[in-house]
């Protein structure tokens, strides 16, 4: 089977940043549903797009395709009381949006503390970085009713952004 919108594709993947370092990698198939629902980045949807079970594809990620350009203004200075005691460079914690929906919150990354403020930075880690996409289609299948009503897959590997 192709794939093609509605189906339900199960791959493997590795992300690389531009110097060949591995960010990430599945252990297991991650699987989504093909055709414009998000569940995927959009390029690589594309790469995808007519693709049989054990293609593999590298795509380039500008930031545009990936997490994004870096955003100076989402570096915030907190006052160091807010914190807990034990808070270190490199901790992260999730930060609500104000008057935001319940999915409006981001990851906040600690980039400096001091004795009197935290600084935070709300930008993805991979952010502003041009990414390689490796990977290897395990699975296609028609969707089913109930994954195309809701969107996204359910069961096994299938997760929820």
């Amino acid at each position: 089977m192709k794939i093609a919108k509605n189906t339900v594709v199960s791959l493997r993947y590795e992300l690389f940043d531009a110097n060949g370092s591995l960010l990430e990698k599945t252990e297991d198939p991650i699987s989504y549903l093909h055709g414009g629902y998000d569940g995927i980045f959009p390029i690589v949807e594309e790469a995808l797009q007519g693709k049989d079970v054990g293609a593999e594809l590298k795509v380039t990620m500008e930031p545009d395709d990936a997490f994004g350009e870096y955003e100076h203004d989402l570096v915030h200075v907190e006052p160091r009381n807010l914190f807990p005691d034990e808070i270190t460079i490199g901790m992260q914690f999730e930060g609500g949006v104000e008057n935001g929906d319940d999915d409006d919150y981001s990851l906040y990354t600690v980039v400096d503390v001091t004795d009197t403020e935290v600084t935070v930075d709300g930008n993805h880690p991979l952010a502003g970085k041009t990414l390689n996409f490796v990977g290897v289609v395990t699975n296609v299948r028609a969707a089913t009713a109930e994954e195309l009503e809701h969107g996204h897959t359910h069961g096994e590997g299938g997760h929820h952004h």
